[in-house]
């Protein structure tokens, strides 16, 4: 993901879907033990709902 693109994602989750910016980074922690894509790590790990995650896919699709 471009760094300008990765940018909007991240406001994506905090503003849109009001995900914390501690969930975030608790994710980006163990994506760096366990690479993968962040939509999945942060459902894996319960920090978003399946709802979210819809959305988070419809958002990268369209990005």
């Amino acid at each position: 993901m471009a760094p300008a693109t990765y940018s909007r994602f991240i406001r994506f989750l905090q503003e849109d879907l009001s995900i914390s910016a501690a969930s975030i980074a608790i994710a980006l922690r163990h994506r760096e033990q366990d690479p993968g894509p962040l939509p999945m790590i942060l459902w894996q790990y319960g920090l978003v709902t399946l709802e979210q995650l819809e959305r988070i896919f419809d958002w990268m699709e369209a990005a």
